[in-house]
């Protein structure tokens, strides 16, 4: 049924490949790969989606879509995921990752101000830049792989629950 639901959203393959954004990858768009819904193609997804959307860069969709196509895995799950950043979750997202890169590099964290300033934005990022994206590395690499064998888990389970379903429904010979 997921599969179902999603395929209903996918983008026609030629689209994909007309996207300005995509250009840069060139022939590499023709692979089938990119757009099938497996349950391979759909944890390296989460895997590629879920480790970029942790890293503070511009341009996170572009290199989503680039992991995507070096991982042969499906490009809009993958592009899409990357949205789990967003100008709502991207603070608590940032300082969550932020005070883990400070924690495991033993460097003390600054705390949140009671007023957020530009002055106050410049000196942190001046100072916290190395534990920004060390956190932000290991906390997208962590649930990136938790994504990947949780997406394995969830996919064998549904699977298994369909073949019960399909095998306890009587037959029907009429």
């Amino acid at each position: 049924m997921p599969r179902r639901i999603i395929k209903k959203y996918m983008p026609d393959p030629k689209k994909l490949q007309e996207q300005k954004s995509l250009r840069f990858l060139g022939k590499l768009l023709e692979d089938p790969g990119l757009l099938h819904l497996t349950r391979r193609s759909v944890a390296k997804a989460f895997l590629v989606g879920i480790f970029f959307a942790f890293i503070p860069v511009p341009f996170q969709m572009v290199l989503a879509a680039a992991g995507a196509v070096l991982l042969h895995c499906n490009l809009p799950i993958s592009v899409g995921l990357v949205w789990i950043t967003n100008p709502i979750t991207m603070p608590v997202m940032f300082y969550g990752t932020y005070l883990v890169g400070s924690w495991l590099l033993g460097v003390e964290a600054q705390p949140m101000p009671d007023e957020l300033t530009l002055d106050w934005l410049s000196d942190l990022i001046a100072e916290a830049w190395w534990p920004l994206y060390f956190g932000s590395a290991v906390t997208g690499a962590v649930f990136a792989v938790l994504s990947y064998f949780g997406i394995h888990l969830l996919w064998r389970w549904h699977v298994n629950k369909s073949w019960r379903t399909r095998k306890s429904k009587p037959e029907n010979n009429g």
